[in-house]
């Protein structure tokens, strides 16, 4: 059987945000397919992402095969699940502008009553736009690679013989692309751009018609390796086409726009005023301002004070008040929405009280038709029955004319000084618009007669009137008969300085054409095509005929006038064109006058390039912006793309729409963000030549420099030939010549323009287009710009010297120092200057030609121009002494060392995953991370982590120190960065990262890591030769290769939630890596070395301070069992077990040298811990039976140091432990802790060292504690003298602490059930009540049950306090869970703190469940921050939410940070209140619906935990925050316990049905 042919796929990922939009850097998507295969586009949604919530994600992306319609969009509906990342993939065939949207039921706030269902609602449409896949000679051609030559038709002369001369000439010139003026029939103007029948092609240069256009093509294609790119025109047609007398409706008139009317009138009164002149004594050839300005007093006098302007204004007075007298009296009255305003009811005295001016006001905001645009005269007036509300609110109704009420005689006449303070603003406006009137015909004037920088256009007369009309008036005859005359007279097309390009000028919100704003051409009538196609039929189906006739010849579209045809009409032709060629390249010129209106017409459009022109710079340094701008990434650029090998499935199983049974190899693409691609010209057809606005020479430089740039480029005819001035595209008769027509042209020097050395330039060009050269440095020295582009991975490269010429730049060198091209060698491919005569004589007889456009006389001359000197690391250039403005060089260049044979970028990128393959977690520890204590701890002192000279050090030696720095490096390709000027100064990190792990692969336990040490070590040996300019690239992307292979082979040992979770839970699960690892000062046992789970980096990583019994099991859950890390939870039980004392465990465990036994809640924690692992690991009840060799004797409080013979003599099963536990609490404890003193807690007072732990039998709550030591978790002891706190803990919390309480009873449970399946050997415990010898388990936690919500649960309504042990004179807030039960201080009984959510999680069975939800809504609006939860109520008078362990200060309540559980926001506890939440929340939901909703009300409540994740250079969460989720300076960056109990609330979710969220089955 045959091999299956790998499928290489390029998958482009594309995560939504919560609110559906795209993330992605800019919000541009614009990608460019590597080959003609189709690309995948892979949306990644959060499971639970609010726009999963009766979500579906809406593209208009065709399947294979299908037509695209923008319209038509598939439905993908988003399916729940709130342990997975959804991913759809869709494949992209075609190039274009595609959208997609989703829809969604907004998720409500979290309420204790169930919600109804939102209404949906959808986001706004995102474009995803796809680059054309061009070819050419049956090769793919980049759009980079494109050097466009531009065409205007008229001046080609005969077809084919000159068409076909000029042809070859342009592609022996190394041109790709001809860009044609539009080929159609031209209309009187002789405009290329004033097209007299879009279906027609013009008739003398193509008498054939169509079929002279097919030949022209197919020679162009064939014979001259050239692709087509024509200009369309859709929004104005030539003023005499004939269509438009037939169908007068496609463009702007009286009826189809009478808010033009006004400025009909006004532009047919100018010309009548113009051709009177004479008449009225005015001149008519003007010589002076002065005498415009007579002109201008004319046109006040007779044109603007006779037409009466104001009417199409104001209202007519008389009219509306007799229409709103007779409402009134008819009882026709509207009252507006929202009454008359004022704060009384309706507005009624308001408005009654107010003056006629305010009244008016009222009309003006709710009662007049038409205010928003004009139309006929009077077309603006009052609405009658909202006038007649106002009479009504002023005189009370109409009773008859009878009756007492006010006459209409009364209320019509203040209705009159009402309108006419209504009038009054409308006068205004008309005022200001005169003005601007007057303004503009003068200006306009001035400029077309007078301005020397005019055309100064002569005597005004008929053929040149006064103004340019506005209008083309059709001519009368038997077509134009039949319509309506007024319908005759057409708007001219134009445009207007700095104007929003999404507003129709000439349309209804437009006062554009009355105020005289266009600048006109009066060729071309604008066509409207409305806002759809019933709007104007025949407009929009004559042009999409005419669009698909072009798109059925040419390879791209020039938009003409882009920003000015309505985007929804450019959709609408566009997709017409693509129906015909769906890898159509769409080029424009846009005038908006922002980037940002830009990116809308290029997102919705998808435009491939938009038109920039090098010539519009007016110095040196402006063309090296604009060359910098679009020459590419700078050299040395991070690669951010992601090979993914074919051993890797694609995620989630098949994915939509793609083909299956084939191996896949997916390159996986992060959306970049991407500046729109340029069509970079060095000049284009409608702008001035070198000759004309520099200095003729520059024309070689300036066309050099565009051609390095890496995009698309182009030129026009005349450019390369030198011509004087632009060509005149309207009135030039001449025709083209060009000395590249006639003879062969070969590279380098030569008479009649720079065409030798452009064949050169545009050969290079489409070289590094095709293959990728994609990498630039661009540099500007006085008068010249040196440009050196490269390939990112071959490193080959080309380098140009340019020599501007700007006027005044003389004939010297200029001032330029030599260039050191460092580790690079250089091949001179030539120096050239250019040489032209621009005498008068010379551009007098080139003008002089009536027959030919010619270009000035012009040479370029080979020049010696520059020194090469090869060095042994270096090639130096220099510019020798004649090297001219106007004067190039230009090289060939390449980097030695970075020639490998299969290539440098494969080499270093390959590999990693073997060399990773056998390494265990503890190894990647290692590997990984290691803060500076721990690495000096395994090192004896000798290594630290890295110190960036001018960043400072890396949080830690491992890779992951380094990649939290370089990934932001690499995302803002931030070449600046300080790592980059230290690799490129130095090897030294590469000596250190090899270095550590050869040192620790020779010491026992470590010899794994051999492996990833010598495929660092012979990367980085491949990588040292090259420049280092180069090296912070290459070492991107080893130090990339080898953190992604350590991190994938971590999650590929953990459990299957885990590898198929969410990227958050991965990057929560690898804090298990980075807590774990061996420590010297710190193993689990005095004389055994085991790794150790650290309690957070870097404050307790090693010694004493590292494991902490609390801790450990809080964290453990969730970094050992909810990873699968099985065994390392099982050493930690054992460990602590083994250490049991006073039927406690340790706080500190010093590694069972010295425990100290001060923690009242960790031995619960610990008993909650094996209560999982029995649950969790398959035959986890076996753990109960191991066989456990015990610190201290059993039921022996007798204290002893480690190497005291009977330490470790006797040993227990971890049942007996449990055992003992259970009984020594049960019977109670009073002890002083061992050595107790200020040597064991220099800040303990005497009594705190006491410890009693009783047994309440009346209730089964255990209490323990005093008002001298703080035994739970909140244990921050006071430390200040000054403050005189030190020695008084800031929460004691001594009593009976909920959360106890909760794990306590939750034991008990757990034994229970275990006796009762004969799975645990004990039933009960003796106990310290002479009336209650013994009790099982199950009595004792009936009995906590029994009581729990009496002592705990403060009742919302205080009638309800008799059934509850409350206090109400303390009572805070009601509805709330005690945090204390009966402690030292009563009031702090009645804290609302977050502690009470961990009895909910492990006890839930202990909770009335609408209490429970009432109080976790109330935490919820009270308690949680951004990330963590406050651990005091901000009501509560000792609420201090800033911790500063620092603060020496007189304040007792914060100095030295004894308010560290006051406030500040841990988050650890938000882990079990969002694991309470959801399942209190899941409680009381039914149906699939309501679930998912649950699960969505968690993600929300997850955002800045995975923001903060993401930031952390640590890779972890933080112990707390101040207020807010404010940095707080002293907190332990990343802290165990803060990632474990989040990986808890996931696997609580996965142990859910999560069939159920879909509905499916």
């Amino acid at each position: 059987m045959a091999p299956k042919t790998m499928v290489s796929n390029e998958v482009y990922l594309l995560p939504l945000k919560d609110d559906g939009s795209p993330d992605v850097p800019g919000g541009y998507i614009y990608l460019t397919p590597k080959s003609s295969a189709p690309i995948t586009i892979r949306f990644e949604i959060e499971g639970t992402s609010s726009i999963c919530r009766h979500g579906s994600l809406w593209v208009n992306i065709p399947k294979e095969g299908e037509e695209y319609r923008r319209e038509k969009f598939r439905e993908f509906r988003l399916e729940p699940d709130f342990n997975r990342t959804i991913e759809i993939s869709i494949p992209i065939h075609g190039a274009g502008a595609f959208a997609f949207y989703t829809t969604y039921a907004p998720l409500p706030d979290l309420s204790e009553a169930i919600s109804k269902t939102t209404t949906p609602t959808r986001t706004e449409t995102y474009y995803i736009d796809v680059a054309p896949r061009l070819t050419l000679e049956e090769r793919q051609m980049p759009l980079a690679a494109l050097s466009i030559f531009s065409l205007i038709s008229k001046f080609m002369g005969e077809y084919p013989s000159d068409w076909e001369k000029h042809l070859r000439g342009i592609s022996e010139r190394g041109y790709n692309m001809v860009h044609f003026t539009p080929l159609q029939q031209r209309g009187a103007s002789n405009s290329p751009y004033s097209i007299y029948d879009q279906l027609a092609w013009d008739p003398e240069c193509f008498p054939n018609g169509e079929a002279d256009i097919k030949k022209l093509i197919i020679s162009m294609e064939n014979k001259h390796g050239l692709l087509g790119l024509t200009d369309v025109v859709w929004n104005h047609t030539a003023h005499n086409s004939q269509w438009i007398q037939e169908h007068p409706e496609v463009g702007y008139n009286v009826s189809t726009a009478p808010h033009l009317r006004s400025a009909l009138e006004l532009d047919t009164a100018l010309l009548e005023f113009s051709s009177k002149l004479a008449e009225n004594d005015l001149a008519t050839t003007l010589t002076s301002v002065d005498e415009l300005l007579k002109i201008m007093d004319g046109v006040k006098e007779k044109v603007i004070a006779k037409l009466q302007l104001w009417e199409y204004y104001v209202l007519d007075i008389e009219r509306d008040a007799d229409a709103a007298v007779k409402a009134w009296t008819e009882g026709d009255i509207t009252f507006p929405e929202g009454g008359f305003g004022g704060s009384d009811f309706g507005g009624l005295e308001t408005i009654k009280n107010s003056t006629p001016a305010q009244q008016a006001q009222f009309l003006l905001k709710c009662g007049i038709l038409n205010k928003e645009q004009l139309g006929k005269r009077y077309h603006r007036r009052a609405n009658p029955s909202i006038a007649a509300a106002l009479l009504t609110a002023i005189y009370g109704r109409f009773e008859g004319d009878d009756s007492d009420s006010a006459d209409r005689g009364a209320t019509r006449s203040q209705l009159v000084k009402i309108l006419d303070e209504v009038n009054l603003p409308l006068y205004q406006e008309y005022d200001k618009d005169v003005a601007e009137i007057l303004e503009q015909v003068f200006n306009r004037v001035k400029y077309v007669r007078l301005d020397e920088h005019g055309p100064k256009l002569g005597p005004i007369d008929e053929k040149n009137p006064l103004i340019e009309s506005y209008f083309t008036r059709l001519p009368k005859n038997s077509i134009t008969a039949k319509h309506n005359q007024e319908d005759l007279a057409l708007a001219n097309n134009g445009w207007i300085w700095a104007a929003n390009a999404l507003v129709d000028n000439a349309g209804p919100l437009s006062k554009a054409y009355l105020r005289r704003e266009v600048i006109v051409w009066g060729d071309c009538v604008k066509l409207r095509y409305g806002s759809k196609r019933e709007d104007s039929p025949f407009l929009w189906d004559f042009m999409a005929k005419y669009t698909r006739l072009m798109a059925k010849y040419f390879t791209g579209f020039r938009i003409d006038n882009c920003h000015s045809t309505p985007i929804h009409v450019a959709e609408f032709l566009l997709d017409e064109a693509r129906r015909v060629r769906p890898n159509l390249f769409i080029c424009a010129e846009l005038f908006t006058g922002s980037e940002e209106m830009d990116y809308i017409f290029v997102k919705r459009l998808g435009i491939s390039s938009l038109i920039r022109e090098a010539m519009q710079a007016w110095g040196t340094g402006e063309l090296s912006r604009l060359v910098h701008r679009h020459g590419g990434r700078p050299i040395g650029s991070f690669e951010v793309d992601e090979l993914t090998g074919a051993d890797k499935s694609i995620p989630n199983g098949q994915t939509n729409g793609q083909v299956s049974g084939q191996p896949k190899r997916e390159i996986i693409r992060k959306i970049k963000q991407t500046p729109v691609h340029a069509l970079f010209m060095d000049c284009t057809h409608d702008n001035e030549v070198p000759a004309q606005k520099r200095d003729a020479r520059d024309t070689l430089p300036n066309a050099a420099l565009v051609s390095m740039c890496a995009s698309a480029t182009g030129s026009v005819m005349g450019y390369d030939e030198i011509y004087p001035k632009l060509v005149d595209l309207v009135h030039e008769t001449r025709l083209y010549e060009s000395p590249y027509s006639s003879k062969q042209v070969e590279v380098g020097g030569g008479e009649g323009g720079i065409g030798g050395i452009k064949k050169l330039l545009n050969q290079i060009h489409e070289l590094m287009g095709k293959d990728g050269y994609d990498e630039t440095h661009i540099h500007h020295e006085d008068q010249y710009i040196t440009v050196h582009r490269v390939h990112p991975e071959s490193r080959k490269g080309y380098f140009l010297i340019a020599h501007t010429a700007f006027p005044g730049y003389g004939n010297g060198n200029g001032g330029f120092n030599p260039v050191h091209l460092t580790g690079t060698k250089a091949q001179h491919l030539g120096s050239w200057m250019l040489e032209v005569d621009v005498s008068e004589k010379a551009k007098k007889e080139v003008l002089a030609d009536k027959k030919k456009l010619r270009g000035l006389p012009s040479k370029v001359i080979d020049l010696p121009g520059v020194r090469m000197e090869t060095k042994q690391d270096e090639t130096v250039i220099t510019v020798r002494d004649k090297f001219p403005p106007g004067s190039i060089a230009l090289f060939e260049t390449w980097i030695p060392s970075a020639e490998h044979a299969s290539g440098l970028d494969t080499y270093v990128s390959s590999g990693a995953k073997e060399a990773f393959s056998k390494l265990d977690l503890v190894d990647l520890n290692f590997v990984l991370y290691r803060c500076e204590a721990e690495e000096l701890d395994s090192s004896e002192g000798k290594d630290g982590v890295y110190d960036i000279p001018g960043h400072g050090k890396l949080v830690y030696a491992g890779l992951q120190g380094w990649w939290s720095v370089l990934k932001n490096i690499i995302r803002d390709n931030n070449l600046a960065h300080p790592l980059c000027q230290h690799l490129r100064n130095g090897q030294w990190p590469l000596d250190y990262i090899v270095g550590r792990l050869e040192r620790i692969s020779k010491k026992a336990g470590y010899e794994r890591l051999s492996k990833p040490a010598a495929w660092l070590k012979d990367r980085f040996d491949a990588i040292r030769k090259i420049p280092s300019f180069l090296l912070p690239r290459y070492f991107g992307l080893v130090l990339r290769t080898a953190y992604q292979a350590a991190w994938n082979r971590g999650l590929d040992l953990m459990n299957e939630n885990v590898r198929k979770g969410q990227w958050f839970l991965q990057s929560l699960a690898m804090v298990s890596v980075q807590q774990t690892g061996f420590v010297k000062s710190a193993s689990l046992y005095p004389k055994k070395a085991v790794p150790s789970l650290a309690a957070g980096l870097p404050h307790f990583a090693v010694e004493w301070a590292r494991c902490w019994g609390r801790d450990v099991f809080i964290a453990a859950r969730g970094l050992f069992l909810g990873t699968g890390r099985y065994a390392e939870c099982r050493e930690h039980i054992l460990a602590f077990s083994s250490v049991l004392k006073h039927g406690m465990i340790p706080n500190l465990l010093s590694s069972g040298n010295a425990p100290r036994y001060n923690s009242r809640d960790s031995i619960w924690f610990m008993l909650q811990t094996i209560q999982d692992y029995t649950k969790i690991v398959p035959n986890g009840l076996e753990l109960l039976k191991e066989k456990i060799p015990r610190r201290f004797l059993p039921y022996d409080d007798t204290y002893f140091d480690s190497d005291d013979p009977r330490a470790y003599s006797k040993t227990s099963t971890l049942e007996d432990i449990i055992q003992e536990a259970l009984q020594r609490h049960a019977s109670g404890m009073s002890y002083r802790e061992a050595n107790a003193g200020p040597n064991l807690d220099m800040q303990m007072s005497s009594e705190g060292f006491q410890q009693d732990i009783k047994v309440d039998w009346t209730t089964g709550i255990i209490f323990g504690g005093n008002q001298a030591n703080c035994g739970t978790w909140m244990d921050k002891m006071g430390e200040s003298e000054r403050a005189h706190s030190k020695g008084i803990p800031g929460t004691p919390r001594d009593g009976a602490a909920i959360e106890i309480t909760g794990l306590h009873y939750s034991t008990l449970a757990w034994l229970a059930k275990l006796h009762q399946e004969g799975k645990y050997k004990y039933a009960g415990v003796s106990t310290s009540d002479p009336n209650r010898k013994v009790i099982t388990f199950g009595d004792w936690a009936k009995l906590i049950k029994d009581n729990f919500e009496r002592c705990y649960y403060v009742p919302l309504q205080s009638k309800d306090d008799k059934n509850y042990d409350v206090n109400p004179k303390i009572i805070n807030r009601r509805g709330i869970y005690k945090d204390l039960y009966k402690s030292g201080k009563e009031y702090e009984d009645y804290q609302l703190r977050a502690n009470f959510p961990i009895a909910m999680t492990v006890a839930p069975d202990l909770f009335d469940d609408a209490h429970a939800l009432h109080a976790l809504s109330l935490a919820d609006k009270v308690l949680r921050g951004p990330t963590g939860m406050a651990t005091l109520d901000p009501a509560d008078l000792n609420y201090h939410p800033y911790y500063n362990n620092s603060e020496d200060s007189d304040n007792f309540a914060t100095s030295k940070g004894r308010n560290y559980h006051q406030g500040p926001e841990w988050l650890w506890p938000t882990g079990f209140f969002l694991r309470a939440l959801l399942k209190f929340d899941l409680k009381r939901r039914q149906g699939p619906e309501q679930k998912t909703e649950a699960f969505q009300q968690i993600t929300r409540r997850l955002k800045g935990c995975k923001e903060a994740i993401v930031a952390s250079e640590w890779a972890g969460l933080t112990e707390l925050t101040n207020k807010n989720g404010e940095y707080c300076g002293d907190s332990s960056p990343t802290q165990a316990w803060s990632a474990g109990c989040l990986i808890d609330l996931y696997h609580d979710a996965a142990q859910y049905d999560v069939s159920q969220l879909s509905g499916s089955k």
